[in-house]
């Protein structure tokens, strides 16, 4: 499936970086923190997608809003990983730039639809 909002791309491209990352999280934590980072960056593609499905722009503009609630959920966990020292600064940083990215292009987005 292809989709042609940046936004989206951007987004997918997130959340392969974080299924590639938990991949290297303890064991121990197999069904904790790898599976609830998964589930919230997958999220946020998934929405958006949703969201662009719909006949509606103001159905649009809430599937974006819920994109950019799992892009904070995301970021949060993320910034846990790190915290519990499950990922180093350096993959920390580049997950961390592509957040920020996808914040920037969602907010864009929404106010382009007024």
């Amino acid at each position: 499936m292809e989709n042609k909002l940046e936004v989206w791309k951007k987004a997918h491209d997130l959340t392969l970086s974080i299924y590639l990352l938990t991949k290297q999280f303890p064991k121990e934590e197999l069904f904790g923190l790898p599976s609830q980072i998964r589930r919230s960056a997958a999220s946020v593609p998934t929405n958006i997608v949703e969201g662009q499905a719909r006949q509606h722009i103001k159905e649009f503009k809430q599937f974006l809003f819920i994109a950019k609630g799992s892009l904070a959920e995301t970021h949060y966990h993320l910034y846990l990983a790190k915290s519990l020292a499950y990922i180093n600064e350096e993959n920390y940083l580049f997950i961390d730039s592509q957040i920020i990215s996808i914040i920037m292009m969602l907010a864009k987005l929404i106010k382009s639809l007024g």
